[in-house]
């Protein structure tokens, strides 16, 4: 359903040598890019990620409630996944590991550079 979320941001180089290092960790990369835009994504035919400065021009600012849920594919790419965030400079919004009122449910969530709210899951079966 969803082909791809798009995040602001006010520095869209350092969004994107962001979002390039920890998207390299699951294998995702750019597949549409401009001066004011780039989205990442595991293959052009698949839901992606991108990062734009907005179009009017004015400040790109993060909506109360807004988060993206990426999926993973086991607890341990969660992990490496939120770690690798934090390390480029992310701030934890809840850390990895097990939600309690939420059986087989596994996420890590942070705020980008940009504050904006995104987090790792894998939902066990």
């Amino acid at each position: 359903m969803i082909g791809y979320v798009t995040l602001g941001t006010n520095d869209l180089a350092k969004a994107v040598a962001f979002y390039d290092e920890l998207f390299a960790t699951i294998g995702a990369g750019r597949f549409l890019e401009t001066d004011q835009f780039v989205a990442w994504a595991p293959s052009p035919d698949k839901p992606g990620v991108s990062v734009t400065k907005p179009f009017n021009g004015e400040a790109a600012t993060v909506g109360n409630g807004v988060m993206v849920a990426l999926v993973m594919d086991s607890p341990e790419q969660v992990d490496a996944f939120y770690n690798k965030a934090i390390e480029l400079g992310a701030t934890c919004e809840g850390k990895a590991g097990p939600r309690d009122d939420m059986p087989g449910f596994y996420a890590g969530y942070f705020r980008d550079l940009d504050g904006n709210k995104l987090n790792a899951f894998h939902m066990a079966m």
